[in-house]
């Protein structure tokens, strides 16, 4: 996905993502031959680094057994969650992320330099680890990987960081606005085709509320929503279209329920 959007052009900055795709070494290497730069969660128990792990292969000892070929280090791995403990108090920031409906979001951020090894690779990666704690639980933390260069500013990175917010908010709205999730298809055309629909109506919800951002900066992809089924022109439902409908729909499910029934009856008689 990230190649193709490159070949289309995009002029994307960094690539984001939670847990699930930061679980696999190989596709954060991968970014980073890519020349992509990227902030993705990783889970508490992700294994770091302090130093650089300068892994080797250990020399044979002995002509029995075979000749070692895995890579080793001498030095100690450790994980983010230990990493954040082991920080001292002085080490965290407070980072206002952005304005809210509630205020501003501010938010505490624990940031270093650490080695990431696969236990595989000929040498380590010295990338950015950036924690996050919420300012009203201690408790909630999140941990992210990052390759970005090294004299970025932990604002710069927790800025990074949080912009999942906007792209998590946009499937909500898409969902509960636009019908994203409420499709009944079977094969891929039918769902580019349902998606393709959901997205230029997302558009034309982003380009109202850009619009009228100055003149009325509360309204909401469920507001837009309302507006149209209320003034938009509706079709006169007749009585005749509705049990006709109903027909319809009555004729598909009798024709499921023998299509099952002649299922049976095939593997009965076998």
């Amino acid at each position: 996905m990230i190649k193709a959007a490159r070949n289309r052009g995009s002029s994307h900055r960094w690539i984001g993502g939670d847990g699930f795709y930061g679980n696999d070494p190989w596709f954060l290497r991968q970014l980073d031959q890519m020349g992509e730069t990227f902030v993705i969660d990783v889970h508490a128990d992700q294994t770091i680094y302090s130093d650089d792990p300068q892994p080797f292969v250990p020399e044979r000892r002995s002509r029995r057994g075979r000749t070692p070929s895995r890579m080793k280090t001498k030095q100690a791995s450790l994980t983010v969650a230990d990493w954040a403990k082991q920080q001292p108090k002085h080490a965290w920031k407070q980072v206002t992320l952005r304005d809210s409906s509630k205020g501003s979001l501010s938010v505490w951020m624990l940031h270093g330099r650490v080695w990431l090894w696969d236990g595989n690779e000929r040498h380590g990666h010295l990338w950015h680890v950036i924690v996050r704690r919420e300012r009203d639980s201690k408790n909630t933390l999140k941990y992210s990987l990052s390759n970005a260069p090294a004299n970025t500013t932990i604002e710069r990175l927790a800025f990074m960081q949080g912009q999942r917010f906007f792209i998590e908010r946009s499937f909500e709205d898409a969902k509960t606005a636009c019908g994203m999730a409420e499709y009944q298809v079977r094969g891929w055309t039918g769902w580019h085709h349902h998606m393709t629909m959901v997205l230029l109506a997302i558009l034309f919800m982003l380009k109202i509320k850009i619009q009228y951002a100055d003149t009325c900066s509360l309204v909401s992809s469920n507001d837009i929503r309302y507006l149209l089924y209320h003034f938009l022109p509706k079709r006169v439902v007749t009585t005749a279209d509705v049990l006709n409908q109903l027909n319809i729909r009555h004729r598909k499910r009798r024709n499921a329920i023998l299509h099952y029934q002649k299922h049976e009856l095939r593997n009965l008689t076998k």
